[in-house]
């Protein structure tokens, strides 16, 4: 543990962990650095058993430089996260702030109620991944674990094919907070 000293250390020190300060409870007080966070948002789509899925994912990072891995957390209430249970590759893309049509159609429709892809151009991919077409990136990566963490399950992926397409400034989780959610997160 750090050393943090003084008396506003020690006063910073006795509210740190679970149970303890102004923000007790399962989230606690976290809004605050949660609430900062502006990650880039990304599309996934996945594939199993002739069943296509997509959504709009928040949760994603770079998760190891070499070998490189890629993680993206799905949630447990998504029509994505079923169909990728049985998946072996997921399709990771990155878009532009001017797709916020797609973004519209990935993060506030649900594919148990509308087929997705039906409005969208796409392509197949590596093990016959969907592909999203003019994204700025995007890669397929085979699924190596499954991590559960609470709400949403972490896919690491190892990437097997990508590619890079339209240029422009990237979709952030500030700029689709409008976006009302297929399913709803509780």
């Amino acid at each position: 543990m750090t050393d943090v000293g003084g008396a506003e250390g020690a006063a910073g020190a006795a509210s740190i962990g679970p149970g303890s300060g102004p923000g007790v409870g399962p989230t606690g007080g976290m809004g605050g650095f949660f609430g900062r966070l502006n990650p880039d948002m990304c599309a996934v789509t996945a594939v199993a058993d002739g069943e296509r899925a997509g959504c709009l994912v928040g949760f994603a990072s770079q998760c190891s430089i070499r070998p490189p891995r890629f993680t993206v957390w799905l949630s447990k209430a998504n029509h994505t996260y079923r169909v990728a249970r049985a998946a072996e590759h997921l399709a990771v893309h990155l878009l532009t702030r001017d797709q916020r049509d797609l973004a519209e159609i990935l993060g506030g429709e649900t594919g148990d109620e509308i087929d997705k892809f039906a409005r969208l151009d796409w392509t197949e991919g590596y093990g016959g991944a969907v592909v999203l077409c003019d994204t700025a990136a995007w890669f397929v990566g085979t699924i190596l674990h499954r991590t559960d963490g609470g709400d949403h399950v972490g896919f690491v992926l190892n990437p097997v094919q990508w590619g890079e397409g339209r240029r422009g400034p990237l979709l952030r989780l500030s700029d689709a907070a409008g976006i009302e959610a297929g399913h709803p997160v509780d």
